[in-house]
């Protein structure tokens, strides 16, 4: 079992992500780029502050709690995802030599699938809340920093990318007449195509400020 720890150096994270250990994979990259993403948007918020911009409070104050909230939740989904897998691979070496142990293993295996699903699925809607966070101010941030805002909401949106690529691969586990199956696949298109929109309309925002 891997044990990956938000507090672990970068170096430290990258060096066991390109590791031949299948943990941490794409799910736990994914988290972290969504924080880096809500990370940039906090930047570009702490430096939209002072007199100068005292109009734009409003909108600022409250986009800085939901990031610093949306940050701590990726935090979480990267381990969620590690244990997730783990899960996973603990059912596939369950034993399946009597009808009863077939059973049995087709059950935890169905539950640690969706559980391999549901991860990402936060993830991409983290990912939503922080890009509409990151347009609720695109057009009042301090422009210096405009760009890095910008720079967030791409981070988002690959974020949200990759963590759909992880949901569409375990969506298959579950066979093609799977009514649950149906219902998660429903979701993760509406979440990427809301997602999708959301970060043109803030990169159209963010450009014509450039």
């Amino acid at each position: 079992m891997t044990t990956v720890s938000w507090d672990d150096s970068l170096r430290s994270f990258l060096e066991r992500a390109a590791s031949a250990d299948p943990t941490p994979g794409g799910g736990s990259a994914a988290a972290v780029a969504a924080a880096l993403g809500t990370a940039m948007s906090a930047m570009a918020s702490h430096l939209t502050q002072g007199d100068k911009f005292a109009e734009a409070q409003h909108l600022i104050a409250p986009a800085l709690d939901q990031l610093a909230r949306l940050s701590a939740e990726c935090e979480e989904l990267l381990a969620a995802d590690i244990r997730a897998f783990d899960h996973y691979m603990a059912a596939l070496k369950l034993p399946r030599a009597t009808t009863d142990e077939k059973l049995l293993r087709k059950s935890i295996l169905h539950d640690a699938t969706i559980s391999a699903i549901e991860v990402p699925l936060r993830l991409m809607r983290v990912c939503r809340s922080g890009l509409q966070s990151t347009h609720s101010i695109a057009a009042c941030t301090n422009p210096h920093v405009i760009s890095d805002l910008g720079i967030g909401a791409i981070l988002l949106e690959a974020a949200a990318q990759s963590a759909l690529l992880t949901v569409q691969i375990n969506l298959s586990a579950l066979g093609n007449d799977n009514e649950q199956r149906s219902e998660l696949e429903i979701e993760a298109n509406a979440l990427i195509t809301d997602i999708g929109q959301i970060k043109n309309r803030t990169l159209a925002v963010v450009r014509d400020r450039i």
